[in-house]
This record gives C-alpha cells, structure tokens and sequence, in this order.
C-alpha cells in the first residue's frame, strides 16, 4: 500500500484546499497521473500518484483543507483493493474525523443563491468547486454575482482568492456606506474627532506574508547597505538591442536579467550570502537559485525562484523571467518554482522608488533592492581631467543577517555587483 501525500505548497503555506478528485475508490491510477486538484492562496496544482495501482481509499472530500505532509489517498500495488468499507461509510467516517475543516451548511436567503445542490458549472462550462460553492453560499452570493467574478485559476477556475477580492471590494463598499452614515468612531485619544476610518480585514496571502516578514525581522539582524551604481552602459545597450531581440526571440528585454546574471557571479565569489542558518550552524547552498519579488494584481507579493541561475545564459534568464513573471501575474506557478530560494533580488524601481530597506525574505540571509534609474549630472574621470556628464544613475540595496554576513562581506559583495553592472560590455550580443 503506498500513501498519497499532500506536499509542500510553497514557504509559508501550511495547507491547501482539495478543490477537485480526479480519481474514486477501484479506479487503476498511473505513475504521475493526477489525482487530485488542490488550492492555495498563492497556486493551483495537481497531485499526482507515485506508483501504479489502484486507488484503494480516498481520505478526504472536494472542499476539505488539509494540512501540508497529511495522507490524502491510499494506493493498492497489488493490482487490486483490499476489502474496504462502502466508500459512502468511508465518507461519512472522513466527515466525522474532519468536521473541524468543513464548511457547516448555511440556509440561502435569496432563491437564486448558489448552493452545493446546484450545479458545479454554469452554462458556459465555467467550474465552481465545492469550496468556491460553500463560500458563495456562507457570503451570500447569487449565482448571477458568481458568473460574473473573473477567475484566475486553471482554465479559469474561480479560485478561493477571486472570492475573497470580491467579498472585499464589496465589503469595502458596504463599510463606506456605513462610515458615511455613522458618526466618527473614537479608537484612541491621539485621533482627531474629525477623522474617519476604514477597517478591511486582511485575506490570507497578505495575513500570511504578515506573517513571514514579522517572523522575518524576529530571526536576523538585519543591516542594509547602499551603493550607487552608473548603469549608463547597460541603458545604451538595452535601447540598442530590445528591438532585434524582441523580433528574434519574442522577448523583451528587461533590467532583471542583468541584475540575475551580476549578482550569480559575485555569490560565486561571496558564497557566504548564499546560505541559510540553522541554530548554530551555517548550510552553504551549492545551488545559486534566484527569487524575484513580484507585485501581483491584488497588491499582495510573490517570490518565484530561477533555479539554476547559474547554469542560464543572459537570453536564458530573459526567457525564465519573462515567463514566470507572466505566469505569476495570472496565479499560474507551480509550487516548486516558488520554494528553494537562495537569495532574493526585489526590484523597487518599478514602482519610481530610489531605494528602500528590504525584508529578508527567509530562510535567506541577502536580498538586494535595485532603485529606478534616473538621469543625473556626474563627474566623469578620464586621464584627460574632470567633467560634468549626463549618466544613468541607480541606488542599490541590501539587507543582510549579521549574524553570518558581517558588515565587511555584506559590502564587499554588493560592492562587486555594482562593479559588474558598472563595467557591463556596451557590445554583449544574446
């Protein structure tokens, strides 16, 4: 008998909701064929089975949240089930261990409120998953609101976090009408009499990056260094280049490749920011996989990972930026490519911000902050003399564990990366 495990999710996830089964008791299943499609706050995935056989025992039901590392399905090698109760047995067993995690049956209010007796998908084929149903029922939801809700989730899918940003928009509408018409609510003596407030609960991606940052600041030392780097170089040769490699390869060519190639080739000679700490002991990574913030649609933050950084081309991390930044703006990752970080660039730049003093994303010990790039006047040093010049100019950050990374390797390092994108050949062909 071989046990279907639900795995890790991603850092900080601690369970994911079963939102459909792909497999019944008696059905012959295959190596790697899906069994079960499950959620998060972050990515929908599919778990696959680790061996031929026989689903003998399903564990859990559509709608369930499980807990990371649970058992959720039995598999039979042997060809063929085991004696087993009815699975309706089964399943009411399942209800009874489980009650903590299901979602209690709620009235409607309205007749056209969905319920789980209504049908999983309307008329266009659009899939609503037992929690998405259960939610829609609990919040009050007509099946008209329901079609209209825009979903990110596999092939459309209304996801729990499409839900949750709807019943947030429109709570947040609620509560305005609501504050307009009640008087001013006192909360300490330090407020003014005239002064209204908002209060909108947080969803849980942003309950638990909350969480993690906190954590974050508890566990290091943090201490941030700057530097301003002279990206004149790099500007002329992007402005040179973007266009034949959008037409050749079909990609735009960004910033973030050059800060991924830089920063992989000073961790090769500072391998002591790319590590992690347990207690008293300092764990060198031997891979160089590269997080990279991004800013999704909600407001809310995610971290996908280009594994093997080091191993990619200047074209190749085009394309794996490119990708999963793509990927990430529509709730596309899988779990694997949003764990196993070594180190973290995060691009304030975007947003028009010079510079900032970023958060350890754990268990890292570096993450650097690349500022946005501004037109400045510089002095120029040549064998000839001084001048004044028009240059590209960039802060750059980083935040750093001192408790392994001391105030001279921390420098050093983010010295180096300056260095590199400084001396950039005008003249690099992809």
């Amino acid at each position: 008998m071989t046990e279907i495990i639900l795995p890790s999710m991603g850092e900080g996830i601690v369970e994911a909701t079963v939102t459909r089964i792909l497999k019944q008791v008696g059905e012959n299943v295959q190596l790697d064929e899906a069994v079960f499609e499950v959620a998060t706050d972050k990515v929908d995935s599919e778990i696959f089975s680790p061996v031929d056989g026989v689903i003998s025992e399903i564990l859990c039901k559509e709608g369930d949240v499980v807990e990371i590392e649970k058992v959720i399905a039995l598999v039979s090698t042997h060809g063929s089930i085991p004696a087993v109760k009815d699975q309706k047995i089964v399943n009411l067993e399942v209800e009874k261990l489980d009650a903590k995690t299901i979602v209690p049956e709620i009235v409607p209010q309205k007749d056209d409120l969905i319920n789980n007796s209504m049908a999983s998908a309307d008329h266009d084929g659009k899939f609503f998953s037992p929690l998405v149903r259960s939610i829609a029922q609990k919040e009050n939801i007509s099946f008209s609101e329901l079609q209209k809700i825009p979903g990110s989730g596999l092939n459309g899918r209304i996801t729990k976090e499409d839900l949750m940003s709807f019943l947030s928009n429109r709570t947040l509408e609620s509560q305005k009408q609501v504050i307009s018409e009640k008087p001013v609510i006192k909360v300490n003596s330090d407020l003014s009499h005239n002064q209204s407030l908002e209060i909108v609960e947080m969803d849980r991606m942003r309950s638990l990056i909350a969480d993690h940052m906190i954590e974050s600041k508890r566990v290091s030392a943090h201490v941030t260094s700057f530097v301003e780097v002279d990206m004149t170089n790099i500007v002329k040769w992007r402005n040179r280049i973007k266009d034949s490699i959008l037409k050749r390869e079909g990609q735009k060519i960004t910033f973030m490749p050059i800060f991924a190639d830089a920063v992989v080739r000073a961790i090769k000679e500072f391998p002591g920011v790319n590590v992690s700490v347990d207690g008293k002991k300092i764990i060198f990574k031997k891979d160089i996989n590269i997080g990279m913030a991004a800013a999704l649609p909600s407001g809310n933050l995610i971290v996908p990972v280009i594994k093997n950084a080091d191993k990619l081309s200047l074209l190749g991390l085009t394309k794996e930026i490119n990708d999963l930044a793509a990927r990430a703006r529509i709730n596309k990752l899988l779990p694997a490519e949003i764990t196993g970080g070594t180190f973290t660039i995060t691009n304030m730049g975007t947003f028009g911000n010079i510079t900032g003093t970023p958060i350890i994303n754990q268990p890292q010990v570096a993450i650097l902050a690349v500022g946005a790039i501004k037109k400045k006047p510089a002095v120029i040093e040549t064998p000839d003399g001084d001048f004044i010049g028009i240059r590209h100019l960039m802060v750059m950050s980083m935040s750093y564990d001192h408790r392994v990374v001391d105030g001279a390797m921390g420098g050093m390092f983010l010295k180096k990366v300056a260095d590199m994108l400084e001396n950039f050949n005008p003249i690099t062909n992809i």
